[in-house]
């Protein structure tokens, strides 16, 4: 039976809409990611901003939001946070003093190795209504729709 047919209606509707059921599907992820956490446990935003930052080594704060695909005011904040907190370190660049280099911290790399498995835990609990090859599928079908 049709969305159309089902609903009485023509047109649009939210179950049959991929992005209000990715938009959900993000929600119970960070939903699950949270609850996963400790006191003091990062956001999903501060996870996947520091885990960048930590995989890139260091750069700037235009780059570190590209990679995270955040808005700049969203990074800003994100990034605020992470420095008030110890994580991030912020350097000038010797090469050009206006551009801001920002690093992972001792302390933010060691934070990150715990929420790592919070992340994968987090995952685990999102993906378990899919069998293990849905799993694959599912995620290379996520990538090649973010690319």
């Amino acid at each position: 039976m049709t969305d159309t047919v089902r609903t009485g209606m023509v047109g649009y509707s939210l179950d049959g809409s991929a992005g209000h059921l990715l938009r959900r599907a993000h929600q119970r992820h960070a939903a699950l990611f949270l609850a996963l956490g400790g006191p003091g446990s990062l956001t999903p935003a501060q996870f996947a901003t520091l885990l960048t930052l930590a995989e890139c080594g260091s750069t700037t704060q235009n780059r570190l939001g590209r990679e995270v695909a955040l808005d700049s005011a969203t990074t800003k904040g994100v990034v605020q946070r992470l420095r008030d907190r110890g994580l991030v370190a912020a350097t000038t660049d010797p090469m050009d003093r206006r551009t801001i280099v920002l690093s992972a911290t001792e302390e933010g790399r060691a934070l990150l190795e715990e929420t790592r498995i919070q992340g994968m835990r987090a995952n685990d609990a999102l993906l378990d209504p899919l069998t293990p090859q849905e799993q694959v599928m599912f995620l290379g079908l996520l990538r090649r729709l973010t690319a």
